[in-house]
């Protein structure tokens, strides 16, 4: 095949990496040694409070796992990736290690006694913090174990295998845990039957059903056999002395979850028949109440089948859903149900009913509240009086957040907030929650239950400034307790005292990785937990800055620029990467909102584009690319010149800086990223390179919707061809690079829409190279593909941006 060309500048060519043919077999290549570094630079640990507060659990954490670990068998199925044995999850990420750090000062210690080499998940402190419980994976099984924080000792729970294919382990009540194993006579695999024992057949019969496109979907009998087998568990409750009680209940469990008071276990369990169209969640799922021995105490629901949930945003299955637990009383269950048919695209005065039941489960439900729009995410409970729910309507961008009491039903719920979802400015903040008596997390309520806590973002003109009020329910008046303020980046975790005096926070800068602090509202004063130190050292020189500037329809963009380290006004102009993400938007105002801080450490991905500021190039980090359709219009009417007017004033920016070479500068991004770099370099001349990671570039093959797009190909076929660039590959002039994954499971991103974009590139003569990560999904993860990638990137963006161009328009 022929080879790949360089720009046609004979004198220019020595001075190049030398061209790399169409198919190459150079195996796993590296990137420059700084880059490579990066690699293997520290994690901090990832933490986790106890239920008293006086003790910080450290989670270390694994860095890029190998290739091998990656390439273990996997199953792929009804959605789900598990590794058939271990008979859990592939692909997870793991902690390596615990220590416990006194919040009030004093020696970490490390829990000991744990297996070489272990891999720890589900990691979950008992409701008195005096026990904790997680799994460890080994090569072939996954097992259950404990450890005590007084001792900082760990041991086996029982020597029986987990099954965490579809549930992990929980606790019951303080000294039990609720736990899915695998079955004792389980046998072999079913084998694949070497002969089929006929076709595969679907049918609909004349029946409306649209669903957008998922990956690893059940195909066959043998698929069917293999899901049975694999998710297929024993409940049973293990105790702190290792005693198992089988609680008699064999499914495919999905939610186990006791209630507060620990008397009763709200289970969802899969059943047949399944589905080759979607994935698990919306098989036929059966909804139970069972008391400590397994018995059934009340049936919720039996749900069939969720094939036909109409593709508009905000449509749900209809019967109970969201079926849980109320947090602040001892035993009832809460729910929703759909008013609209679940239709979210057909006009309905209401959407959604809330219900609740109290054990033991034999009256009528209570109907709590009826609501205009679509309830969206759970309950907040505090008391009788106090619980806070929000409702959504996607279309219009609103939110609502409602005061209700539901030990009073008859009455009218309270508004407390309504604002646009695009509204960062207008965010009032999330309800501050606390442990109840039950070990549950509920509403936190000022001793008179007259006052809640709000802490959020923070956003404003000025960048992100976290902060923590107390919100007065009478008259929704806020006092605020604390502010963020430079040059820090600070935010409120939880209070650390029950006089609310003070408050753990997270405290980091620019140059000051993340770190831990009490902070004393009343004196103002901060005491240091956690000191981990820079993992970033290279990164200590470079410069940061939010930027701001417009586009030419008035519209506000934002960026965080990245100089290199060492670089100075003096050394002129520098080759730059843009990596970027679009998003849609109604308002035109809120898309020109500012959404992320000055103040935040330079937190450096190894799979983002910081490592690049090592390489001499300056990058432009997450420029706003907003596709705005106010009132009927919608965003993508105008998708393409909406990008390219955002994608010119970022570079007009930069030239105007004076930090940028126009003739040289790249862009990237990954998934819906990859989708706008493709665009871009069909639709304009701005830029001199690209590099498209995982993305999907014709949408004929996601004809149902894709990103925040609720319009079908037969309904918007203009807008699909526009918006597709593999329709536009002949436009595609300068060099582009595509890596995806080889088992991407993100939905719509499928592998083909590469291979068949660089087919289609390479057929109308562009310089383009397409590399095929092996194993990996759609995030990357093993060390020699997050390696190969970086050098891919490197010797792409240092072969085609970093030389001179003259024959770029200036």
């Amino acid at each position: 095949m022929r080879r790949l060309l360089l720009p046609a500048l004979p004198a220019l060519l020595l001075a190049l990496p030398s061209p790399l043919p169409a198919q190459t077999g150079t195996g796993y290549q590296k990137p420059s040694p700084a880059l490579a570094a990066l690699i293997d630079a520290p994690l901090t640990p990832n933490v986790s409070l106890s239920p008293d507060k006086q003790t910080l659990l450290l989670l270390e954490r694994s860095s890029f796992p190998s290739l091998a670990e990656l390439a273990q068998p996997e199953l792929r199925l009804a959605g789900l990736r598990l590794n058939p044995a271990t008979n859990g999850p592939s692909r997870e990420l793991y902690t390596t290690g615990l220590l416990l750090k006194p919040l009030a000062g004093g020696t970490e210690r490390r829990i000991a006694g744990l297996p070489a080499d272990a891999r720890l998940n589900h990691i979950i402190w008992s409701r008195d913090g005096r026990h904790l419980a997680f799994t460890v994976t080994l090569e072939t099984t996954i097992e259950l174990w404990v450890a005590d924080p007084a001792t900082a000792k760990a041991r086996r729970l029982t020597a029986r295998f987990l099954n965490l294919t579809t549930e992990t382990p929980g606790w019951l009540d303080a000294t039990t845990l609720i736990v899915p194993f695998i079955p004792a006579e389980r046998g072999a695999p079913p084998p694949e039957p070497r002969v089929p024992a006929g076709p595969v057949v679907q049918e609909n019969l004349g029946e409306k059903r649209p669903s957008r496109t998922y990956q690893d979907l059940l195909t066959n009998a043998h698929d069917e056999a293999l899901f049975d087998y694999y998710a297929t568990s024993d409940l049973a409750l293990v105790t702190l002395d290792g005693t198992v009680t089988p609680l008699n209940q064999r499914g495919i469990f999905t939610f186990a979850a006791p209630s507060p008071d620990g008397r009763f276990i709200l289970t969802y369990a899969l059943r047949r028949p399944y589905s080759y169209l979607v994935t698990g969640g919306r098989f036929p799922t059966r909804i139970t109440v069972l008391d400590r021995t397994g018995k059934l105490v009340h049936s919720v629901a039996d749900l069939p089948l969720a094939e036909s949930i109409p593709i508009a945003t905000g449509s749900v299955r209809t019967g109970p859903r969201a079926v849980s637990w109320r947090a602040d009383v001892p035993a009832t269950l809460s729910w929703l149900e759909a008013l609209d048919g679940g239709d979210a695209g057909k006009p309905a005065e209401l959407r959604d009913a809330w219900f609740t039941l109290a054990a033991p489960f034999t009256q009528k439900p209570v109907a709590q509240h009826r609501f205009a729009l679509r309830v969206a995410g759970p309950v907040t409970w505090g008391d009788d009086q106090h619980a806070i729910v929000n409702e959504s309507w996607w279309k219009t961008r609103t939110v609502r957040t409602w005061l209700v009491a539901p030990g009073a039903p008859e009455s009218a719920p309270t508004l407390l907030f309504e604002r646009s979802s695009e509204d960062r400015y207008q965010n009032p903040g999330s309800p501050v929650l606390a442990r109840n008596a039950l070990g549950r997390l509920t509403l936190l309520l000022s001793a008179d239950r007259t006052k809640i806590y709000l802490d959020g973002e923070g956003a404003s003109p000025e960048g992100n400034q976290p902060f923590l009020d107390e919100f007065t329910l009478a008259t929704k008046t806020t006092r605020r307790l604390w502010r963020s303020a430079a040059p820090h980046y600070e935010s409120f975790i939880t209070f650390a005292d029950a006089a609310l005096n003070r408050v753990l926070t997270s405290r980091e800068s620019v140059t000051e990785s993340p770190n831990y602090f009490i902070r004393d509202l009343a004196a103002g004063t901060l005491t240091p937990v956690t000191t981990f130190p820079n993992p970033y050292p290279a990164f200590a020189a470079v410069r940061k800055e939010l930027i701001q500037y417009k586009r030419p329809d008035g519209v506000t963009l934002s960026g965080t620029l990245y100089l290199p380290p060492g670089y100075k006004s003096a050394d002129g102009p520098l080759p730059t990467l843009l990596w970027a993400y679009p998003q849609e938007f109604k308002s035109a105002d809120a898309a020109g909102q500012i959404k992320d801080s000055p103040f935040r450490f330079i937190r450096v991905a190894p799979t983002g584009p910081l490592p690049f500021l090592l390489a001499g190039y300056a990058v432009l980090d997450d420029p706003t690319m907003p596709i705005v359709g106010e009132g009927k219009t919608e965003p993508n009417d105008t998708y393409i010149p909406q990008l390219v007017a955002s994608a010119k004033a970022a570079i007009d920016e930069l030239v105007r800086r004076g930090v940028t070479d126009r003739t040289r500068v790249a862009v990237g991004g990954h998934s819906y990223g990859a989708f706008m770099t493709a665009n871009l370099l069909a639709h304009s001349d701005l830029f001199r390179a690209g590099i498209a990671r995982s993305g999907a570039y014709n949408r004929t093959l996601t004809p149902f919707g894709f990103q925040s797009e609720e319009r079908t190909i037969w309904q918007a076929p203009e807008i699909y061809a526009a918006m597709s660039p593999f329709n536009h590959a002949d436009k595609v002039k300068d060099p582009i690079l595509l890596i995806h994954g080889e088992a991407d499971n993100n939905a719509g991103t499928f592998p083909i829409q590469s291979e068949r974009f660089y087919n289609a590139l390479k057929g109308h003569g562009a310089t383009t190279r397409f590399v095929l990560l092996p194993h990996e999904s759609h995030g990357y993860r093993a060390r020699e593909n997050v390696s190969h990638m970086l050098w891919e990137m490197e010797h792409w963006l240092d072969s085609y941006v970093k030389p001179p161009a003259k024959d770029k328009k200036s």
